[in-house]
Order: structure tokens, then C-alpha cells, then sequence
């Protein structure tokens, strides 16, 4: 019989035998998933220091591999706040390290996707990364590899350059087998939609064929940065409040659900432990087990709690977001778009905010064709796959009835919807689709519901316009005819003036081109 051996490994050792939960599942997917989880952190580096982001990518093809594949090396640059020297080797050579465990929104959300791209590189190609940063002092850089056994970073090199320019950002440059052919139209769709949702931004991209495709960006406007807060009593499990405990010098209960979460003033917190069953005095390192289980049961159903504060939250706001999805989809004044943002509400205690809005008209027949398109997002970061498993397919095909909205099938029309939150309710690690949580279900259906009703009097109105132009074609074509056989029967030599007359019946079609007024604010439905 064998003998059973046990042993652990670490989170790259682990990320390397299972790189396909990461997005990095083929040749194809891999391309795809390197360069989103680079830009995204170039995202995220130049919203903490608060400028427009100038974002450049270049993808050179090095050598095929004879398996229909090639190694390809990437280069991602941005002027973000930079990485200070000192973490730069654990930051990209280390799974699972980061800036990214605070409560607060940001695109990434495990603190692994650059270090995952490294990783997948050197499993590929046996290359080491370059990495390349400045915070505003001399320029670091690095050559380095992944211990993936240990999970740590080795460093081959390390020089320092003086920054006489002034440059701030990072750049990685890293080798890694790929199949840009067939993953093509998977990046220019990914950078187009990124462009939409971040229109303050400039990205440059050059691909292996040396095709030059630039995003402009068409304002320096940016949405407010979030801010990282207290966790809110709600959202915390048994774990978080085991380690605030922990950690705590607060001497009783009260002063320990005061100082450590959001929103429980003294008040607050005396009524909710007088529920909870447990005294105010008690010394919060004195709760036994079933004390603590007790109490976050208690936090969950006590309903005296403030919501959740949104300014951990950073949502993009109508007016960019409308901006967005002008510039990208080309629309005119003669197609609909409408934008609306709703109010913060919560999941599990989690702050988010949904913004959704509805293109329609010629101009998307003409890009996109006939039949519903539909543009999800999460915390900025597009989600281009698994469409059909989430929660915006599912309120868009399954939940609202179109025809009650006079929107046939085949319309020409584009829902975008985009989720903000510290944490967004992903399926997978791949961040591809977004669980059906009922409170962000419910909050995407009623936005969609509210511009639907602006887009059934538009159209209404549409086909008043089409109604009253063909009536008029009518009297153009036949008043001239009636108004010479009137002139015959009469005798007289010239036919009467009919331009009064059309006159007087245009003036229902300018009516009928009026702008459309807002409409009225009606109760949400259930």
C-alpha cells in the first residue's frame, strides 16, 4: 500500500498549477488577460496620484514556437505615483502583496494580476521582467524572476538612474508565449471599452503588426478619488472582528464598536449590544467563542446601523460616463443616450453604487447592426466574457420586458451597465461575470427601468415624427395638383398660393420635433 504524503505549497506554487482560475487558461486568453491586469494597475497608480493617465502599450513579436503560437514580449508604461524601490521586487515578484487590502474601491481586487502575468511569463518563455519605476527621485530597475517554490522575489539586478527629466510611473516590459491572432479583437475590444469608462484617459497601443490605435482622451476631468474606510458592522464576518480584537486597546464593547467601525456612534453602540445580549463594559478580549459568533449574528440583524459610507466609493458620474460612450460609440444629436446613477445601496453590508445607461438610433445600426448590445463593467474594469452567466445578462433577457418600452428585438440599442463597490460580487477570480446578489440585481433593473421610460417617449415621439412626415410628403405631392384643376374649373389663369396651407400643416411635424421633456419620476417597480 502507498504511504500518503501531505505537504503545502505557497500562492504562486499554487497560481502555477492552476493559472486558468486567473484568466490565464490558453495562448489566447493569456495574451488578453497580461494586458488587462497591467493596465488596470496602471489605471489604479495614476487615480491615486490624481492625474489623467497616459498609458502606453507595445506588443513586438520575438520568435513562433512552431506550435502555431509565438513569444511575444509586452511593454506597459504609465505615469502613475510609481513604486517605492524598497517594495518593487515583493510587489512584482511576490503572489498575493500589494497595496489593494484596504476597504476601499480600486480595479483589482486580489492583489495578484501583475504578479500572475510575471508569473505565466516565466513559465512560458524562462525570461525575467523588467521592471522600471520613480516616485519623482532617481530611476529604479529592476531584472528579477519568482521563487515560485517559496514564493518570493529574485533579484539578477538592480540599477539606479538619475531621473534628470523627472519621469514618475512604472514600466513593465516581460516576455511571454501567446496567440495574438486569435486574441486580436478581444484587446482592441477590451482598450475601446476601457477608453469608455475612463475618457479622461490617453492610451496608445502598437501591436505586433505595428499598427498604431490611440484612445484620446476628450477631458481632464476625473471622477473623486474614494477613500479607504472602517469596515461597517454588517459586512464583517467572525474573522474580521476576531482580528480587531486583536489589535484593539479599546477596554470595553462600547468603545470597541465606537472606534473600529463605521456609523456606531456611543448611542448606537450601547442599544446594539443590549440586543446583542452582551454588556457594554465587557472587556472586548474577554468574549469566548460563542460570544463572538453571537455578536455578528447580532450585527447582521440589528437594523439601527447607519449605511454604509460611499465615499470609499468612485463611481465615474453621469456626465463622464455620458461623455464615455459619446466619444467610443461616435453617437450623434439625432440618437438617444441617457445616464442615470443611483443612489449608494448596500449587499452584505458592502456599499455600491450601479450607473447604467441606453444608446439608440441609426448611428448604433450603423457601427454595431440590429439587436441589443450589452457593455458591462465593474469598478471601471470591463468584463467582456462569460456574458450570458451574469447578473446584467440575466436583469437585460430575462427581467424586464422590452415591448412594454416599444424596444422590438432586432432594436439598434446599447446597454451599458457598470457596478461599483469595495467589493464587487465576482464568480470567479478571473473576474469575468457578477454574481445575481438580489440588492444589485434589483438596483440594476430599476436604472434600466427609469431610462427605458425616457427611451419609450422617445421613440413614441419618433413615430409621431415619421407619422406627420408622411402626411405632409402627401400634401406636398398632391395640393400642387389640386390646387391647378381647382384653377381650370374655375377659369382662372394661375392655380391659387398653396404654400399657407403647408405651411400651417408643417407646423404639426415642428411641433411633434419639439425636445423631449424629462420625464416624470415614477414609483420604481418591485
Amino acid at each position: 500500500m502507498e504511504e500518503t504524503t501531505y505537504k503545502s505549497i505557497s500562492p504562486s506554487d499554487f497560481f502555477y498549477r492552476n493559472r486558468e482560475i486567473a484568466g490565464f487558461s490558453n495562448p489566447s486568453r493569456a495574451m488578453y488577460s497580461a494586458i488587462r491586469e497591467l493596465v488596470e494597475n496602471s489605471l489604479d497608480a495614476c487615480e491615486i496620484r490624481g492625474v489623467p493617465p497616459d498609458i502606453y502599450i507595445r506588443i513586438r513579436e520575438v520568435s513562433e514556437t512552431g506550435s502555431g503560437t509565438s513569444i511575444y514580449a509586452l511593454r506597459v508604461e504609465d505615469n502613475g505615483t510609481g513604486v517605492p524601490p524598497e517594495h518593487i521586487p515583493r510587489c512584482f515578484g511576490q503572489v498575493l502583496y500589494g497595496s489593494k487590502y484596504i476597504l476601499k474601491q480600486s480595479r483589482g481586487t486580489f492583489g495578484l494580476g501583475g504578479t500572475i502575468t510575471i508569473l505565466y511569463g516565466q513559465i512560458t518563455t524562462h525570461k525575467p521582467v523588467r521592471v522600471t519605476s520613480s516616485t519623482g527621485g532617481d530611476i529604479h530597475e529592476y531584472e528579477m524572476m519568482i521563487d515560485i517554490v517559496h514564493n518570493k522575489p529574485i533579484i539578477l539586478s538592480h540599477r539606479v538612474r538619475a531621473n534628470k527629466a523627472g519621469w514618475r510611473g512604472t514600466a513593465v516590459e516581460l516576455y511571454l508565449e501567446g496567440d495574438y491572432s486569435r486574441s486580436m479583437y478581444r484587446i482592441y475590444e477590451y482598450l475601446k471599452q476601457t477608453a469608455m469608462v475612463n475618457p479622461y484617459a490617453e492610451i496608445t497601443f502598437i501591436d505586433p503588426r505595428g499598427r498604431l490605435y490611440r484612445f484620446e482622451r476628450v477631458t481632464e476631468e476625473m471622477p473623486p478619488p474614494p477613500r479607504a474606510v472602517k469596515p461597517h458592522p454588517q459586512g464583517a464576518d467572525v474573522e474580521t472582528y476576531r482580528r480587531l480584537i486583536a489589535i484593539t486597546g479599546e477596554k470595553t464593547m462600547k468603545g470597541f464598536m465606537t472606534r473600529h467601525f463605521q456609523g456606531v456612534g456611543p448611542a448606537t453602540a450601547e442599544k446594539f449590544l443590549q440586543e446583542a445580549g452582551i454588556d457594554p463594559g465587557k472587556n472586548p478580549k474577554s468574549l469566548s467563542p460563542d460570544e463572538l459568533v453571537k455578536l455578528v449574528r447580532a450585527a447582521r440583524e440589528f437594523n439601527g446601523f447607519q449605511r454604509p459610507d460611499p465615499s470609499c466609493l468612485s463611481p465615474i458620474g453621469e456626465h463622464l460616463l455620458e461623455m464615455g460612450i459619446r466619444k467610443e460609440l461616435g453617437l450623434t444629436d439625432e440618437d438617444f443616450l441617457k445616464v442615470v446613477q443611483r443612489r449608494p445601496s448596500t449587499y452584505l453590508g458592502y456599499p455600491f453604487i450601479v450607473e447604467a445607461a441606453i444608446a439608440y438610433g441609426k448611428t448604433i445600426e450603423r457601427r454595431l447592426g440590429r439587436g441589443i448590445k450589452i457593455y458591462r463593467f465593474a469598478n471601471r474594469i470591463p468584463l467582456l466574457f462569460d456574458e450570458s452567466s451574469g447578473v446584467v445578462w440575466k436583469v437585460v433577457h430575462k427581467i424586464i420586458n422590452w415591448g412594454t418600452y416599444k424596444v422590438s428585438p432586432d432594436s439598434p440599442m446599447v446597454v451599458v451597465v457598470h457596478v461599483c463597490s469595495t467589493k464587487i460580487p465576482y464568480k470567479t477570480v478571473g473576474k469575468e461575470y457578477m454574481a445575481d446578489q438580489p440588492e444589485v440585481e434589483r438596483e440594476i433593473t430599476n436604472a434600466l427601468r427609469s431610462i427605458a421610460r425616457h427611451l419609450r417617449l422617445y421613440i413614441s415621439r419618433r413615430i409621431r415624427l415619421a407619422r406627420e412626415r408622411r402626411r405632409l410628403s402627401i400634401f406636398e405631392k398632391y395640393l400642387p395638383k389640386i390646387a391647378e384643376f381647382s384653377a381650370k374649373l374655375c377659369d382662372r389663369e394661375k392655380p391659387p398660393d398653396i404654400k399657407p396651407l403647408l405651411k400651417a400643416v408643417s407646423l404639426e411635424v415642428s411641433e411633434a420635433e419639439s425636445p423631449l421633456r424629462e420625464v416624470p419620476e415614477l414609483e420604481e417597480e418591485a
